[in-house]
Formats: structure tokens, C-alpha cells, sequence
């Protein structure tokens, strides 16, 4: 029965996910956002919106480790699974700097998590930096993206044209009251979602005995990590590759500011020692074997994908043996 609650979860939260997206962009759209500041805001932070959920309901239940898990994993899975199994298929070059510049800011603050482990537990002052952190990237990106939305095509940017093609970006917007339902219902899905998927996760654990925070390494992580892969084989297939990176380093952003923090303001959040000796710092080489496709621009090629992919994958076989 767990893994039937798992396996329903997940599928709860892929499909409200989606739905509070489509209904999230809509409201935004109607209230007169770009889609540049869209899918560097609401797309990123919609795909993101299970890890949150998944988060807090872990730290309600009694569970905190399982929602570190979930983040430091998922963030990894973003990089090496997310990124590198489009790239097999669909080989793409960045050349943004709009995704440039957040990826630096995903650098520092991945350096700045790992800073505050070491001190950990993570508690309620954590959470404030977290979540002041997180309204100052989503204030900068509006602002950025409201100012250089008429010159992106020109300099290279992102530009509206890259995110034409995306089901997330519909040409005619739902009415704001339709949309708003949308949000209502996708919110109460993913609610329902993660509970099932958290109390599932915690039954396989027991029954292995395994921590909760390998089941959030793991399982969790991939399930949770969907919807930026269905964004980013979508993007690269479509020629965008830096829709694919944007959206991905932002949703790496939000994991670390919006559900650890949001999990902290709830309940102290502990550190497990393997996660100081391994998982954190597996965490940040990820984050850090982007500095060469998006600082000078190397191509995201087959060969590249491959090793990407098949980093996580000897990662996780690496958990599965701990």
C-alpha cells in the first residue's frame, strides 16, 4: 500500500502542479507580466511547488530530514538528470545572460545552504534569511526582466519569442476567475499529493529501514524533479535551451530560498552527518559543472548528456548501497 501511496502521490502532484501553473500564468498574464518575467518567475516557481509542499507536510508529520532530502536531492536530479537527458537528445548551447546571472546567483546561494548546514540545525532565523532572500531574487528578476524585455532579442536575451512554443504560456490566457479556480483546485492537489507521498515515503523507509532522508534523496526527489524534466525536453525540442537552463537553475533557486525555508519556519529542520560527508557536496559539483556551458558557452552535447545523466545514476546506485 505504500508504494501505491507513492506512486499516487506523485502523479497527484505532476498533474495539480501543472494545473496551478496554467491557471498561475494566466493571472499573470491577465495582470499584464511579460512572458520573459513569467517563465523566470511563475514557471519556475510553479515546478517548484511540490518540493514546498512535499516540505512543509514532511516537517508537520515529524519528518524534516525527509524534505532536506527532497531539496538537496531534487536540486541535484535538476542538474545532472533534468539537464542531461534532453541534451542527449536534444544538444543545445546557452548564451543568455539573463540565465548567466542566475546562475551565479544559484552558486552563491548553494555555497550560503551548505554554510548554514554546517551550523544546523536549520531553524526559524535561517528561515527568515531564506525567505528574505527569496523575495529580493523574485523582486530583481521582475524588475530585470520589466526593463530588458524590449532589448532581449537584440542582445541575445531570452526574449518573449523563447517561450512561444511552451504549453505553460498559452496565447489567450484563461479569464482571471476561471484561473483562479485553477490555482485553487491545483493548491488543494498538491496538498493532498504530498501528504499521501510523504506518509508512503515514510512506510518504505521503515520497512527497509532506511531514513526518511534517503527516501528524499531518492524517490521523492525524482518524482518531485518531473515537471522541470517535462519543461526541459519541451524547451530543447522546441531550440531553447536556455528556457531549459533558466528554468532549471530557477527552480534550484526556489528549492534552496522557498522550501527549505518554508520548511524551517515550520519545524527545525537537522542535518544527518551523510549528508555533511556526501550528499551536500555532491549537491554543489553539480551546481559548480555548469560554470563552463554557461560562463564560455560550451555546447550541451550527446556525450555531454550522457555523463550528466550517468553521473546520477552512479549516484543514486552510491545511495542505494550506503
Amino acid at each position: 500500500m505504500a508504494y501505491v501511496e507513492v506512486i499516487a502521490g506523485l502523479i497527484l502532484l505532476i498533474v495539480a502542479g501543472d494545473i496551478m501553473i496554467r491557471g498561475a500564468v494566466s493571472i499573470a498574464a491577465n495582470f499584464g507580466l511579460s512572458k520573459l518575467v513569467i517563465g523566470l518567475t511563475v514557471i519556475a516557481f510553479g515546478t517548484s511547488a511540490p518540493e514546498l509542499v512535499v516540505g512543509i507536510d514532511a516537517a508537520l508529520e515529524g519528518v524534516p530530514t525527509m524534505a532536506l532530502g527532497n531539496v538537496v536531492g531534487s536540486n541535484t536530479a535538476n542538474i545532472l538528470l533534468v539537464i542531461g537527458l534532453p541534451a542527449i537528445f536534444y544538444p543545445f548551447t546557452c548564451d543568455n545572460n539573463e540565465v548567466k546571472r542566475n546562475y551565479y546567483i544559484m552558486l552563491g546561494g548553494t555555497a550560503l545552504f551548505i554554510l548554514l548546514c554546517t551550523i544546523g540545525p536549520l531553524s526559524y532565523f535561517h528561515a527568515i534569511l531564506l525567505l528574505i532572500l527569496l523575495v529580493a531574487f523574485v523582486t530583481n528578476s521582475y524588475r530585470v526582466g520589466r526593463l530588458g524585455n524590449e532589448v532581449a532579442d537584440s542582445e541575445g536575451e531570452i526574449g518573449e519569442h523563447a517561450y512561444e512554443d511552451l504549453d505553460e504560456l498559452p496565447e489567450n490566457p484563461l479569464p482571471t476567475l476561471r484561473a483562479s479556480l485553477y490555482v485553487i483546485v491545483g493548491l488543494a492537489g498538491l496538498v493532498f499529493g504530498a501528504d499521501i507521498l510523504v506518509r508512503g515515503g515514510v512506510e518504505i523507509a521503515k520497512s527497509f529501514e532506511i531514513s526518511e532522508a534517503v527516501i528524499g534523496l531518492t524517490i521523492i526527489a525524482i518524482g518531485t524533479s518531473l515537471p522541470e524534466l517535462v519543461t526541459a525536453v519541451m524547451a530543447a525540442r522546441h531550440g531553447h535551451g536556455d528556457v531549459a537552463l533558466g528554468n532549471v537553475i530557477g527552480s534550484n533557486i526556489f528549492n534552496l530560498y522557498a522550501i527549505m525555508g518554508g520548511t524551517a519556519l515550520v519545524a527545525d529542520v537537522p542535518v544527518p552527518e551523510s549528508f555533511m560527508r556526501v550528499d551536500l557536496w555532491v549537491m554543489a559539483l553539480s551546481s559548480a559543472a555548469l560554470i563552463p556551458f554557461i560562463q564560455w558557452k560550451i555546447r550541451f552535447n550527446r556525450v555531454i548528456g550522457l555523463t550528466f545523466t550517468l553521473g546520477y545514476i552512479i549516484y543514486l546506485w552510491s545511495l542505494s548501497i550506503g
